[in-house]
């Protein structure tokens, strides 16, 4: 199978494709079922609620999206009748414009899914504030639209019902994929002709999506009690993938080396060639494994590479042999990560390829808190109050959209910009008829960052300029309103299938079967189309303008604090690997809610310094620093996840005084740094050292090797401890 044939299959076979399909079902199926008994406009505005509903259908426990359905159905309704009665009198109208953009912008600092309530809300507000609804039939109208929704919430929940584990499944084999690049990102730093400061770039913008898609499988796994709790294969088999795709993922960032002395020392030989080359043969394998979870189908694993890496090793033994190479101990540690690797791999696909088995059994899974790996949102009063201030981005995030919509409900509401945009283009434009496009433009653009809201802003503008020609094209040369409703629905499953993996061409798909529906309620496609472009301008303008001037929210000011979380994230993994070297037992779920904190932290930073790369260059404030404090973490990340593997669940351990000294000294550094940055310390003394100290013994090769690891992790300690006073002395 050539590699876009696999990837145009994965993507039928992902959740995106999934949620394309149940998303365009649940808004098609009212206005069709409706128009055949000739009540269009009854079916349209249940697709209406539908559509307000599909915002809070994000990935996640079926538990969470039905209950946030409940409050956004309910939510819903009130806000339908109070705009309702709102919409009689332009000044009450804009008041409530102005106040609920604030309220539900404001929900954001609730996390995502209650975002997406308070984005339904506003839809709600937007789809009737141009509605000519009569005063008697203002309670008739928002029953239909809450009837809208409760029809999507219940379709919804019969759709996960029907396939309970196929959503973590689908998650599960996209994660598995990011890795799969992240792999050959790394490999490629063994092959001579890669520039290794640009393959960096690559590696911590691959790390970004690894962290994100794995907080999501976490969500669907953990918060799932029918996936933790039930003894099927099947069940078992998504946990232990993902428990040792985890476990393969820090293995990988733990292979890091310095690959610029690796290619001086050993550029006479091919070794590292064949490194790369045998690790990009790895991934291959595991992107096969990988495509088989997420199309549910089955794979037998034809690549062994247990021969390859026999005379792999056996390479290695002949450029030991040879005086001139020097010291090949880093070569050794390569074979043992490669040994590591074909393990897990190994691993992952044995629970794949007995899931389905009726003889064979997975065992079962270790009673492991599974509760403690995700993140629980706190909803209780004080989080809003304590965000009631001008020092909350939040709170400037939702002051920002109220003042934004106000403008540009002011503006749609002006007869002199009408006149001034007939007078540019030269003709009549119908502008103000769906004025609630500029409102819904803003909404959909603006973000609380700067460089979110500009990369928005462009695709919006870009989508909505080449979609708008593509469906006049259509309504040009196709006059069939069988094949134009063919390519509604198309566009539609296309639109939303893409909106998460490619806005611009989410766009493109989405402002033609909106101009085909127009044909369908009868209002012309070129007007339409002309304004739709005009509104879309307009609110975009009107967006970017307000995350510059108005509250503005620069990286620059917020960076610190993702500097001093990262330090403080490895200072805790170093405390870990410190208690088990002085004889503390520290259990294998200690190690892994550690490791998994320092992973999602550099996650954090790495995507705040590309928001920071992506804002006006006036406003990027010590970038450089901020890059290397970027790469001098995930070297010493990488460092802290080797020494972390190779000692944990290996029981009580005592190591050496000196190894002792050399870890406290690197935990006294980074705290220092961190309180510097305005974090915490996180102590380690040796007052939790046992009482009873084991006599002096020779040196093990253990002991040895954990001091060479200790003096790199020292080393680098130093090196973050550096930048991170530039970074102050640079901002004060």
């Amino acid at each position: 199978m050539s590699v876009q044939t696999r990837e145009i299959k994965s993507f039928f076979f992902s959740q995106y494709f999934s949620d394309g399909l149940r998303i365009s079902t649940g808004l098609l199926l009212p206005a069709v079922l409706f128009a055949q008994f000739g009540m269009l406009q009854t079916g349209i505005t249940l697709s209406l609620g539908a559509a307000c509903m599909s915002v809070i259908d994000n990935p996640g426990p079926v538990i969470h999206k039905r209950n946030a359905m409940l409050i956004g159905n309910a939510l819903m309704f009130m806000v339908i009748v109070v705009t309702g009665y709102a919409r009689l009198n332009l000044w009450t109208l804009g008041a409530e414009v102005t106040l609920l953009s604030f309220l539900f912008s404001f929900l954001v600092i609730y996390g995502n899914r209650a975002a997406a309530i308070g984005t339904a809300g506003l839809l709600a507000m937007i789809f009737v504030m141009d509605k000519a609804i009569p005063r008697p039939d203002i309670f008739q109208n928002a029953l239909t639209v809450l009837s809208g929704g409760i029809w999507y919430m219940l379709m919804s929940l019969v759709f996960f019902g029907i396939r309970p584990y196929r959503a973590a499944q689908q998650a599960l084999g996209e994660n598995i994929s990011d890795i799969v690049d992240f792999l050959r990102i790394k490999a490629d730093f063994y092959l001579p002709e890669t520039s290794i400061e640009d393959n960096y770039r690559k590696l911590v913008s691959k790390q970004i999506q690894v962290s994100q898609h794995q907080d999501a499988v976490r969500e669907l796994l953990f918060k799932s009690r029918l996936v933790v709790k039930e003894s099927t294969n099947y069940s078992r088999m998504l946990v232990l993938t993902f428990v040792d795709l985890v476990d393969l993922f820090e293995q990988i960032m733990a292979t890091h080396y310095d690959y610029s002395h690796m290619r001086e020392q050993f550029a006479k030989t091919t070794i590292l060639e064949d490194i790369g080359h045998l690790l990009h043969r790895m991934a291959n394998e595991l992107d096969n494994i990988g495509y088989a979870v997420l199309s549910n189908t089955s794979y037998r694993s034809i690549d062994n590479f247990n021969a390859e890496l026999e005379e792999l090793k056996a390479k290695m033994d002949a450029i030991s042999a040879d005086e001139h190479t020097g010291s090949v101990l880093v070569l050794k540690k390569v074979l043992i990560n490669l040994r590591d690797l074909n393990h897990k791999i190994i691993s992952i696909h044995r629970y794949h390829k007995i899931r389905s088995s009726k003889k064979q059994r997975i065992e079962k899974t270790p009673e492991v808190e599974y509760d403690k790996f995700v993140a629980h949102q706190d909803f209780s009063p004080r989080l809003l109050l304590d965000n009631l201030t001008l020092k909350s981005t939040t709170f400037r995030f939702a002051l920002r959209v109220s003042l934004v919509c106000l403008t540009g409900f002011i503006i749609t509401k002006s007869s002199a910009l009408l006149h001034l945009i007939n007078a540019i283009t030269g003709h009549k434009i119908a502008f103000g008829q769906h004025s609630y496009w500029v409102i819904l433009t803003i909404i959909v653009i603006i973000k609380p960052a700067f460089s979110l809201s500009k990369q928005r802003n462009y695709q919006r503008l870009i989508g909505t300029i080449v979609g708008g020609a593509v469906g006049v094209a259509i309504l040009t040369f196709v006059h069939n309103d069988n094949v134009q409703f063919i390519f509604l629905a198309v566009l539609m499953i296309g639109a939303y299938s893409f909106v998460r993996v490619n806005y611009v061409i989410s766009i493109i798909l989405m402002t033609p079967y909106v101009l085909i529906l127009f044909r369908f309620l009868g209002v012309g496609h070129i007007n339409i189309a002309e304004e739709r472009i005009v509104d879309t301008i307009i609110g975009s303008v009107i967006a970017l303008a307000a995350n510059y001037f108005i509250f503005p929210t620069w990286e620059s000011d917020q960076v610190k604090q993702s500097l001093h979380e990262v330090l403080t994230s490895n200072v805790n993994y170093l405390v870990k690997i410190a208690e088990s070297i002085t004889g503390i037992p520290v259990s294998v779920t200690e190690y892994k809610l550690a490791r998994k904190d320092v992973y999602i932290k550099s996650a954090n930073l790495s995507a705040a310094f590309e928001r920071m790369t992506s804002e006006p260059k006036t406003k990027q404030r010590k970038s450089k620093d901020v890059h290397k404090f970027v790469v001098l973490n995930h070297i010493l990340s990488s460092y802290v996840a080797t020494m972390a593997s190779a000692i944990s669940g290996k029981g009580i351990q005592r190591s050496s005084g000196e190894n002792l000294k050399l870890i406290k000294r690197s935990i006294v550094i980074l705290n220092d740094a961190a309180k510097k940055l305005g974090g915490k310390a996180i102590e380690f003394s040796a007052e939790k050292l046992p009482t009873e100290q084991p006599e002096a013994t020779p040196a093990t090769a253990d002991d040895n090797l954990i001091k060479e690891q200790l003096g790199f992790i020292h080393k680098i300690s130093t090196d973050v401890a550096k930048i991170s006073d530039s970074f102050l002395e640079n901002a004060s």
